[in-house]
């Protein structure tokens, strides 16, 4: 009898508990924020994410009331931060800003993670786009895109390109376009975008897939030539550039690089479009959309749904191009 009403009342605190949860989600919701939130960068200070980070968590912070610190957490290409993301309660004071190479890439060029990139996070929303550029030191005699893929054929494996680095997203970018392109590249891997577009401006290596943001002013000053534009339409910062697609008629192609707003997972459904509506009203102010279009990207900021879509999509995508280029996960 004894164990019987041990049991019963067991089961009676624990249906009690189960009920009230709602009400407390409910309440957190409607106090957040009471306190500052705190926006993960897992990458350094100074670096494009970095930028991206600051401009947005100040925007955030005066929209919600309260601070957005921003936390470096740099490391093994951003999943050091990622990691610590996972760690953290759902409850809408710890978010992360992510790229298509921690949310998308990451799962195909390393061995394994400490985290799975869709079962560990809740989307909230894609911040932007931002293409790549195919550039080429101005001493390749290649006007076009079209002869610089002729020039590539008469001479396989002797033109190279530079890149961040092995698994980076402009390695994967360059053997992707050279695949669609049937080309055969010479890879030459630096330790980050930085170095690597040095050589390239200093004629030692031939090309580079480089963001938009900071390839833009060399090639306004004539000491890079742009071929094309990686996205599937011209950026509005280089409108004479043709896309890739458009130069090569290659149907679908593109290889963007993109910033988005995560979460711990389990994040309630209301919160996390709390949250998803305050970041997607800061990203369509004017001020916002200019700023950020003045580093050559694009507002998205469409919500949690379209997020996920776009992580899925891209990496499927990028997992094949992995398997392509021959690269081994590390």
């Amino acid at each position: 009898m004894k164990k019987w009403f041990i049991c019963k009342a067991a089961a009676a605190a624990l249906l009690g508990c189960m009920s009230m949860q709602p009400g407390f989600a409910q309440d957190a919701v409607a106090a957040w924020p009471d306190k500052p939130v705190h926006l993960i960068v897992p990458f350094a200070a100074g670096g494009s994410t970095d930028l991206v980070a600051r401009r947005v968590g100040e925007a955030l912070g005066k929209e919600i009331g309260q601070p957005v610190v921003v936390e470096n957490k740099a490391g093994a290409g951003g999943t050091i931060g990622a990691s610590y993301l996972t760690r953290q309660p759902a409850d809408g004071y710890s978010l992360m800003i992510g790229t298509i190479s921690t949310h998308a890439i990451h799962p195909s060029v390393f061995k394994s993670l400490p985290y799975d990139i869709f079962k560990d996070f809740t989307p909230i929303t894609m911040v932007g786009t931002i293409p790549d550029l195919i550039v080429v030191n101005p001493d390749v005699p290649a006007k076009t895109l079209g002869e610089f893929i002729a020039l590539a054929k008469s001479k396989p494996g002797e033109i190279t390109y530079a890149s961040g680095g092995p698994g980076t997203s402009s390695h994967l970018g360059s053997e992707y376009f050279a695949y669609e392109a049937g080309i055969k590249l010479n890879h030459i891997p630096f330790k980050g975008s930085g170095p690597a577009l040095i050589d390239v401006l200093g004629g030692h290596v031939d090309m580079m897939l480089d963001v938009i943001m900071t390839s833009l002013e060399p090639v306004k000053n004539g000491r890079l030539r742009a071929l094309a534009v990686t996205s599937s339409s011209r950026s509005p910062l280089m409108p004479d550039v043709p896309t890739v697609q458009e130069a090569l008629g290659l149907k679908d192609f593109e290889a963007i690089i993109w910033f988005a707003i995560y979460a711990p997972a389990e994040m309630p459904a209301a919160l996390q479009n709390k949250i998803a509506s305050s970041l997607d009203k800061v990203l369509h102010a004017p001020d916002m959309e200019k700023f950020l279009l003045s580093q050559g990207i694009e507002v998205v900021g469409e919500g949690p749904g379209q997020l996920a879509k776009r992580s899925r999509l891209d990496y499927e995508k990028w997992k094949k191009v992995v398997e392509i280029s021959g690269f081994q996960p590390q």
